[in-house]
């Protein structure tokens, strides 16, 4: 398989895990959110969508390249990704216990993992292909800030 798909199989999952974590959400935007106190450096929802796709394309990219690394450095590669996988089953996660479950607490425990396991997933990537590392540096920032108004949000509404 060539690198180029490769990447398009990698972004094409990660952004199929923004859809599906997507779903859950869409029905507490509109219902539940709405109705809790959010600290005023809460963005609006607008800017979220845009700002996720981009993140989980970057996201895609960035295993794309470490994926095509596997015949090279097929150890350090398989412990990569593996680490990525589980990161990303944990934003799906989030989603789930913030809006599916409504509970900020359990979902600020949880992005802390989270956030953990994004920065070991960097690390990991770094001397595999050091832009995939890159890659995943605005997405470890985002995730700072959601920590930090998730944190605000659990606080304003405990």
């Amino acid at each position: 398989m060539s690198k180029i798909v490769k990447i398009a199989i990698a972004v094409a999952i990660c952004l199929g895990v923004g859809y599906g974590s997507s779903l859950v959400t869409q029905s507490s935007i509109t219902t539940w959110y709405p109705t809790i106190n959010k600290p005023f450096f809460n963005p609006p929802n607008e800017v979220f969508a845009p700002v996720w796709t981009i993140l989980f394309v970057m996201m895609g990219v960035s295993a794309g390249l470490v994926w095509s690394k596997m015949e090279s450095v097929p150890l350090l590669v398989k412990k990569a990704l593996w680490v990525f996988v589980i990161q990303l089953i944990l934003n799906a996660l989030w989603s789930f216990l913030f809006f599916g479950l409504q509970n900020p607490f359990l979902a600020l425990a949880e992005i802390l993992l989270l956030w953990l396991m994004i920065f070991e997933t960097i690390k990991l990537f770094k001397p595999i292909d050091a832009l995939a590392s890159k890659l995943l540096i605005p997405y470890l920032l985002w995730v700072s800030f959601a920590m930090v108004l998730n944190g605000a949000i659990w606080w304003l509404n405990r």
